[in-house]
This record gives structure tokens, C-alpha cells and sequence, in this order.
């Protein structure tokens, strides 16, 4: 497979699950600013998303709920808009037309039309934004869908699956990172159950959370869930294990130096989270264990884009 190829693949697929994963924190984040209104902040949510601009931003935008929806969904100004992320998705996409499924590039083209949409703009701000919120959200699950069901089980797809779970390695990480971050500013958050639940319900954990843990919220066990369970979707070992999964299936590139030393550069990763427990990374230190998984997320994304995508 071509390297322009395969990086449009790859990239095209960061960028929809960049997408599905700021949708759903703005969902959560919208509905916890009505429910608390006093104590609610956008902050860490800017900072995960706009990066060093965050301060900026907030003081640009303030705690306004709607402002903030409109900037970061269909904002031609932020770089980070799921505007702009779509935006970018379709545009690697249609250079690879031949390589997707029919039905796969009319799923995200009418992805990318709900997003430009004018008639959007209005909802977020005149109607209930939650329900406009499930709507894009819901372009998502039937993209991913799609993908499931029409690509062949080649390639291309194992490239595709290698950007998803990368991108989704890190965002969990980030949220984690931020989150338990907080603690530091404001130590009662430990102890709030409102906190945690919108954290898990932020990344699909809610319900897996209640089913697995008895004791209530307490942030060691969801600390657990997200960075150590293997069966929960969302989790860094999750998708790590399926970054490696992919990466063994490209056909043919297993007796070349480059596959070689990605594939323990990948598996010393995977061995790292496995073989940790609460404990453990409560004794070296979230912050360095989650700075230390978050380098190397980002040196597997650097040795694709050099031994695959020709620095594309």
C-alpha cells in the first residue's frame, strides 16, 4: 500500500474518533454546567482540547455554556472545532476514495454536511443542545458502524483501527491526566461522586463502572477502569492491546528492521500498563506514569509517520 495512502487511512480515522471523543465530554460537561451552574467550570475541558491557548480561550468565551459549544463545534476560528476535524477527516478521505467503501465515504460525507449545516448553528443555540449533541454523535456510531461492516479486512482497514485506538489511547490518558490533576486545586473533589460519574459517563464507563464496582465512586477504581481494565472499550490498555493487534496484521512488513523494532516498541508499551496495578502507580506517581505512556503513544505516532507514511 502506498504511504500517502495508508497516512490518509490512519489520519481520517484519528480524526473521527478526535471527534466522537469531544463530543461526548461536551454532551457531559453541558449537562453538569445546568445541573451546577455555581461550581461548574469549562476549564478543564478547554485545556484538554485548545492546548495552550485554553487561558485565552476561557477568557474570551468565560463560563458561557452555548458560546463554548458553538466555538468548539462549528467555529471556523478554532483549529480544534469538530468543523475543522471533519473538515480534515473528509479531506484525507476523498484522496483515497478507491480504498474505502461507497457506503463508507457517503457515511462521512453526510457526517460532514450535518456539521456544516447552518440550520446547526441555531439548534446549539435556540434548542436543546443535548439532543443536537446525540445527533452528531450519532453520525459517529454510524460511521464506526459502517466501517465494521463494509471494509474488507485488509490493510487498509488495520491502519485505520492503528489511528483509532492511538488517538483514543491518548485522549484517555489526557482526560485522566486532567482530571486527577484537578485533585491538586481543589482535594473534596476526591470524595465527590458527581465528579467521577462525569468522568466515566464523559467516556462510556458509566454503566460498566456500577456493574463492576459495589463500593460507590472512589477514584482509585476509576482509575482502574480506565487505564488498567482490559474489557472496557475506552480503557489505555484496551487500545493499546488493539494498536498491536493491527500492527501484526500488515501484510508482509514483518521481516523488515522498521516492523521489527515498532512491534517491541509497541509491546514494551503494552507490557508496561499490563503488568501495572493501582498500587504500583500510586507508589511511582500517576502524573509520571501517565507522562511516561503519553511519550510513548506519541513516539509510536512518530515512527509510523517515518517508516510508513514518508513523513506524509
Amino acid at each position: 500500500m502506498l504511504s500517502r495512502v495508508a497516512a490518509s487511512l490512519y489520519w481520517s480515522s484519528r480524526y473521527i474518533e478526535r471527534s466522537d471523543g469531544l463530543l461526548r465530554m461536551l454532551k457531559i460537561n453541558y449537562a453538569s454546567s445546568q445541573d451546577a451552574v455555581q461550581g461548574f467550570t469549562w476549564e478543564p475541558m478547554m485545556r484538554l482540547y485548545t492546548g495552550d491557548d485554553h487561558e485565552a480561550v476561557m477568557e474570551k468565551l468565560g463560563n458561557d455554556s452555548r458560546a463554548v459549544l458553538k466555538y468548539m463545534i462549528t467555529s471556523k476560528d478554532n483549529p480544534n472545532s469538530i468543523l475543522n476535524i471533519i473538515t480534515m477527516a473528509r479531506e484525507n478521505a476523498r484522496g483515497v476514495q478507491e480504498h474505502i467503501t461507497k457506503d463508507l465515504w457517503q457515511c462521512l460525507n453526510e457526517y460532514y454536511h450535518t456539521v456544516k449545516d447552518t440550520k446547526l448553528d441555531r439548534m446549539l443555540q435556540r434548542e436543546d443542545p443535548i439532543g443536537t449533541l446525540d445527533i452528531l454523535i450519532k453520525q459517529v456510531m454510524l460511521y464506526y458502524g459502517t466501517v465494521e461492516i463494509t471494509m474488507e479486512r485488509g490493510e487498509g482497514r488495520s491502519f485505520m483501527n492503528i489511528g483509532k485506538y492511538l488517538e483514543r489511547a491518548i485522549q484517555s490518558v489526557d482526560i485522566l491526566d486532567t482530571k486527577f490533576n484537578t485533585l491538586n486545586d481543589n482535594p473534596e473533589l476526591l470524595t465527590d461522586t458527581t465528579y467521577w460519574k462525569h468522568l466515566l459517563l464523559s467516556i462510556g464507563g458509566y454503566e460498566l463502572y456500577l456493574k463492576t464496582y459495589r463500593s460507590g465512586f472512589e477514584a482509585k477504581n476509576v482509575l482502574e477502569q480506565v487505564a488498567l481494565n482490559n474489557d472496557f472499550p475506552r480503557s489505555v490498555i484496551y487500545a493499546v492491546n488493539h494498536i498491536q493487534r493491527y500492527f501484526e496484521r500488515l501484510k508482509g512488513d514483518h521481516e523488515r528492521e522498521e516492523f521489527r523494532r515498532m512491534s517491541f516498541q509497541i509491546g514494551r508499551l503494552q507490557s508496561r500498563i499490563k503488568y501495572s496495578s493501582v498500587n504500583s502507580i500510586r507508589e511511582e506517581g500517576l502524573s509520571p506514569f501517565l507522562k511516561l505512556i503519553r511519550s510513548e503513544l506519541y513516539g509510536i505516532g512518530n515512527a509510523l509517520n517515518e517508516n510508513y507514511f514518508g513523513n506524509y
